[in-house]
């Protein structure tokens, strides 16, 4: 009876019927169940799967899977706000594509993604489309006709070891993997009960609390948004202005470790995030920013949660400018990014940063573009990965000619043409 109920609450919340969503242990199971589930009830149209290039880990590993075991796999590129162009999507879209995955905002720079218009070409073209929804689910419904969707009780505040898949009536589905007779075949395993009932009750509760909570963080969102560039020099404040989720904010600051700039404002009493949302136990610049061909060192990702108040984001803001100098200063950032004055003799200048991280290479291009003169070329060797992203964003912030890559006896060497 408590798990019906449950199930019934969700639906509703979701905006679906309740013999069409099941639970699972997490979002990501429930992620993995359905990319395979629906890849499988279509096998007979075709083995194409499209994704966005800014998905969740859990989708894209799982494309890693079905590439591996034979099938096809499209990434859709990503404007520099995050969001994908509807109509580059529906351009994907083949006579054997068996599945479309979207999420409905990313959980790392908020942006909002176009779900309806895709949702409604792929309709048009017979495919159905899975949304991650696990982002958004606690602020709203997710609009557009759909087909399947996942999300994690975590997300939304509830409890972790929860997720929910929905598969709408229609979608062609085979469950993968030994048969359960457990929430109609689709999550095998006796069903976690106390973490359903309160995932399905805290997501009735903040969706009560949404509409106006949602005004209030966004207006502190915006505050960090606005004031952010003004109060520290060379920063990039990432994602889209207007169409993102409420309670997230990006940002990257140019010459500045993102761990150690955590490390600064975790003393200062501030828990914040860097990189990708979900490989932060990594080292690996962000798949995200680097779909959208920003800044990636320095990334600080700053969560709102409900209950934030203005007085903490003000502390916040006040803390920032000096965290970000002091990490400057100890990694020998240059003062202030303008360029010095060119010297008047015309030469090539190699920078060196061969087993030196990020932005340790930055800081260095930063520190030589003033001793070539303009029109000169500055070759950047560097084995970091993360300079493939960092190299060209620095030139896109400071109106320098990125000439692109080659390869080098060790690393890459990057190609820098000053141009101010």
């Amino acid at each position: 009876m408590l798990l019906d109920a449950a199930r019934e609450a969700a639906a509703e919340t979701v905006g679906c019927r309740a013999d069409e969503l099941v639970f699972t242990s997490s979002g990501t199971a429930a992620v993995h169940s359905g990319i395979a589930g629906a890849l499988a009830g279509r096998r007979r149209a075709g083995r194409h799967l499209i994704v966005s290039s800014v998905e969740h880990s859990s989708v894209l590993h799982a494309a890693e899977v079905h590439r591996a075991g034979g099938g096809s796999v499209t990434e859709v590129a990503v404007e520099r706000t995050g969001a994908v162009d509807p109509s580059a999507f529906a351009g994907e879209l083949r006579p054997d594509t068996a599945l479309a995955c979207l999420q409905s905002a990313n959980h790392e720079v908020g942006t909002v993604q176009p779900v309806a218009r895709v949702a409604e070409a792929c309709r048009a073209a017979g495919v159905p489309l899975l949304v991650d929804a696990a982002q958004s689910l606690g602020w709203g419904p997710v609009e557009g006709d759909w087909s399947l969707l996942t999300a994690s009780a975590h997300k939304w505040g509830g409890p972790p070891g929860a997720g929910l898949l929905v598969v709408r009536k229609g979608t062609r589905f085979a469950p993968q993997g030994p048969r359960d007779e457990r929430e109609s075949g689709r999550a095998a395993g006796f069903e976690n009960l106390p973490a359903i009932v309160a995932a399905a009750a805290s997501l009735r509760a903040v969706r009560a609390e949404a509409a106006g909570e949602a005004v209030r963080l966004r207006e502190l969102t915006e505050r960090i948004r606005a004031r952010v560039p003004g109060l520290v020099p060379d920063v990039e404040v990432v994602g889209d202005p207007e169409r993102r989720l409420p309670g997230i904010v990006t940002f990257s600051c140019l010459y500045v470790d993102g761990e150690t700039l955590l490390h600064e404002l975790d003393r200062a009493g501030f828990s914040v995030s860097s990189g990708s949302s979900c490989t932060s136990s990594t080292l690996t610049p962000s798949h995200v920013l680097r779909a959208m061909g920003v800044l990636s060192e320095g990334n600080i990702r700053v969560s709102l949660p409900p209950g934030t108040r203005e007085e903490d984001v003000e502390r916040f803001l006040s803390v920032l400018p000096e965290a970000v100098a002091g990490v400057r200063e100890k990694l020998g950032a240059p003062v202030s990014s303008s360029p010095a004055p060119a010297r008047e003799e015309d030469e090539t200048l190699v920078v060196d940063a061969l087993g030196r991280r990020c932005p340790i290479p930055v800081i260095e291009l930063a520190k030589a573009i003033g001793h070539v003169p303009v029109g000169a070329t500055i070759r950047v060797l560097s084995d970091d990965e993360a300079a493939r992203l960092d190299i060209p964003a620095w030139c896109e912030m400071r109106n320098q000619q990125y000439l692109g890559e080659e390869p080098a006896p060790t690393g890459t060497a990057y190609l820098i043409r000053r141009t101010t």
